[in-house]
């Protein structure tokens, strides 16, 4: 086994997990594993300005092993993805996505990752696959706006919630969140929930 191996082997296991709220149940992330320590940010993953994110980034050494549960739990920006996976490997720390079954590393190494072209290939695609799926749930939104203008459902009354907290509200519930924590978190009733859906 050569040295960088076994720097490899002896680093760190560590997680990093995000949710979008306080009231979000981060618990399954990154069940079953046994890591070292973990840094968890209850934010939006809109840019990389969370501070449990860049207390990671400054934690983290060669050899090192980072685990994520999945690529938009990271960033949902591609460009900040690839920039945050691309700090990692190039500082000798591998990056693990369980969701997708992923794993970069720097290139040249051998611990099993793939091909720093193949990494580069695969990030661009799934986190534009990403992006695009969120750009869908906003025009949906828009739409389902429109569509509730149109037939008098705010004729006057204000919206309770505003157009950036309507799209947080359908990715919690694509994400699988309960109808009433997501009305606990949005502070809203939980029929309020079930009506902003409706127009998806």
């Amino acid at each position: 086994m050569t040295t960088k191996q076994q720097i490899f082997t002896t680093g760190q296991k560590i997680g990093y997990v995000r949710v979008s709220s306080v009231d979000q149940n981060d618990a399954r992330q990154l069940d079953g594993l046994v890591l070292d320590k973990i840094f968890t940010d209850k934010a939006s993953g809109k840019d990389v300005h969370r501070p449990q994110l860049q207390a990671m980034l400054s934690h983290v050494r060669e050899g090192d092993h980072v685990y994520v549960h999945s690529m938009d739990r990271l960033s949902r920006s591609l460009k900040d993805l690839q920039e945050v996976v691309e700090f990692l490997t190039a500082r000798g720390v591998a990056v693990e996505f369980c969701k997708e079954n992923l794993k970069f590393e720097r290139p040249g190494s051998n611990g099993g990752g793939h091909t720093a072209a193949y990494a580069k290939l695969l990030l661009q695609m799934l986190g534009a696959v990403g992006e695009f799926e969120r750009a869908l749930i906003r025009e949906r939104q828009r739409e389902g706006i429109a569509i509730a203008k149109s037939n008098g459902v705010y004729k006057g009354r204000k919206p309770v919630l505003d157009e950036s907290s309507i799209v947080r509200l359908q990715e919690m519930s694509a994400s699988g969140m309960p109808k009433i924590q997501i009305a606990k978190a949005l502070k809203i009733s939980r029929a309020s929930v079930y009506q902003y859906l409706k127009f998806e």
